[in-house]
């Protein structure tokens, strides 16, 4: 293939910093794309993390990820520092289990967090937890999504794809609009980390052609409630008619603080690492716009699945 063309990025796309505070979690996703950095790595100093806020000022906006950030002692701390300093968004990406306690909800609210994105992965109890391999996360992840809509905080939830759950896509997302989220995400499993393995790969990644209807449906559902709904790394053949629900469109520019390294511009990071073109995209009216599906994907599965298609 010919050198990638970059999407264009949308002007006045707001930039972020993600400072993963440390990989402690309590639960153990089949799908983790951190894998096994919580017994590698130990979690951030909270001086290192007022250092990257500062040096880092300026920005639209944090996110506090993980790991699991909220098992941080110095959760609400850093989220008052970044408010001292002027971050407009303060966002915390979490499993959501800890804000089934109302006093930490009330105690993270009032420190400045504006934003907060809690993962639900399953309709029912018994999806969710087998995915998360801890009984009760379901309950506990439910009871602070509706803790938190009731303290009139802005929330943003992530359902990640899997083999497990893509054919109840549209029951996940009506009880994401019965919850009252703001923002659901649909994101398609990254094969790396837990995911990645010889172990999980075949039962954990799902594939395209099958997710197809279900995932428009699970986006007809917010659509007509007036949601703000999105996917995340579903390449353009299997979006046809929903192209302005593709989420890597609207992704604020992020600089992110991982415990290996930091990475500059995820966008970037994802072109030119984590995705892959093959030869179904060469032909592609929509090549410049798709950044493709995560390169683990065709390396297990090959291209045949994807198809070139025609701007209209």
């Amino acid at each position: 293939m010919s050198q990638t063309v970059l999407p264009a990025v949308p002007e006045q796309v707001p930039d972020r910093l993600d400072v993963k505070v440390g990989f402690a979690c309590n639960n153990r996703c089949r799908f983790c794309v951190q894998g096994m950095k919580r017994g590698r790595f130990k979690r951030r100093d909270l001086d290192e993390i007022f250092t990257i806020l500062e040096k880092n000022r300026g920005r639209d906006g944090v996110v506090f990820t993980g790991g699991e950030p909220t098992l941080h002692p110095g959760i609400l701390d850093m989220v008052r520092k970044a408010r001292e300093l002027g971050y407009r968004s303060i966002q915390i990406q979490t499993n959501g289990r800890m804000f089934s306690y109302q006093k930490f909800c009330r105690d993270v609210i009032e420190a400045g967090a504006t934003e907060v994105s809690p993962a639900l992965h399953g309709h029912l109890a018994a999806l969710h937890d087998n995915l998360t391999t801890v009984p009760g996360s379901f309950e506990q992840t439910v009871s602070g999504v509706r803790n938190l809509k009731g303290m009139g905080v802005l929330l943003v939830t992530n359902t990640v794809i899997t083999r497990s759950n893509f054919r109840h896509l549209p029951e996940i997302a009506q009880l994401l609009v019965s919850l009252g989220v703001d923002q659901y995400q649909l994101a398609f499993v990254h094969p790396v980390g837990s995911a990645g393995s010889d172990r999980n790969f075949a039962s954990v990644v799902p594939r395209f052609e099958l997710l197809e209807p279900f995932l428009k449906r699970a986006l007809d559902v917010g659509i007509r409630e007036g949601r703000v709904v999105m996917t995340e790394a579903v390449p353009y053949c299997f979006m046809e008619g929903y192209e302005q629900y593709i989420g890597e469109h609207i992704m604020p520019l992020t600089k992110i603080f991982d415990a290996e390294g930091v990475i500059d511009d995820y966008r970037d990071y994802r072109l030119a690492e984590g995705k892959a073109k093959g030869p179904p995209c060469e032909n592609c009216g929509f090549a410049d716009d798709c950044e493709g599906p995560w390169r683990e994907y065709p390396e297990r599965f090959g291209w045949s699945e994807f198809r070139p298609r025609k701007k209209a």
